[in-house]
């Protein structure tokens, strides 16, 4: 499959001339000229690598880098203009994985984009075979083959109950409103009553918690939601 790489600048020529030799590697390439676009084209697609100049019209890429990482994770390397370490810090703070100064050379680029989508395709594979598995104390919860044990012992979980607890254990320490928990693990569409989260929640504790009145494993933040502690 094609990295799918976001070039975002102002400048028709360079974007053109990156575009061409991104192509050439086998790459897919979307371009933006404002900031206010590329916002809108890093919302409808996930992309392996974002190339983002900082003096743009509409967002400038500070802006525009910390509105993508607001919502997403994907990698961006920052364009700046030469010598000005301001920028680069900036860039970094906001959330950029590097910076190339311009002018710059193509084969710089192009290596620099190679780098970072092969680290981050070594990341997420090691967070994949991870994330097969989660094992805390007494709880084994087996993703991949939809399944979990207490003790050693499989506990039976309705299909709910347990794409609820592989949310919840897959973000460990991430706090879930019941609003969200109906809408990730129900869909969008289920218009029942929040309620059925919490009947959810209870059951689940009943089947995992040796003490469900005290949980080990699936915790409630007051007034926020549920938790699992890792």
């Amino acid at each position: 499959m094609a990295n799918k790489v976001l070039v975002v600048d102002d400048e028709k020529l360079i974007v053109k001339g990156i575009k061409f030799s991104l192509q050439q590697d086998g790459m897919e390439v979307d371009c933006a000229y404002d900031g206010g676009e590329a916002v809108e084209m890093a919302k409808q697609k996930e992309y392996d690598i974002v190339l983002l100049d900082v003096m743009l019209p509409v967002y400038n890429g500070f802006e525009v880098c910390q509105q993508i990482r607001e919502f997403s994770d994907m990698p961006i390397i920052m364009l700046t203009a030469k010598g000005d370490d301001m920028d680069k810090i900036l860039g970094l703070e906001y959330g950029a994985d590097d910076y190339i100064t311009k002018p710059f050379n193509i084969l710089e680029v192009k290596a620099r984009i190679k780098a970072i989508i092969r680290r981050n395709n070594r990341k997420s594979k090691k967070e994949e075979e991870k994330q097969t598995i989660i094992e805390n104390g007494d709880l084994k919860l087996d993703i991949e083959g939809k399944r979990i044990y207490i003790c050693g012992n499989e506990i039976n979980l309705t299909t709910k109950e347990f794409d609820m607890m592989e949310l919840l254990a897959t973000n460990p320490g991430k706090i879930y409103s019941r609003e969200k928990l109906m809408n990730l693990v129900w869909g969008s569409k289920y218009n029942g009553d929040l309620r059925t989260v919490d009947v959810h929640i209870r059951r689940l504790r009943e089947k995992i918690e040796e003490d469900p009145a005290n949980p080990k494993y699936v915790h409630t933040k007051w007034g926020m939601g549920y938790y699992y502690q890792g």
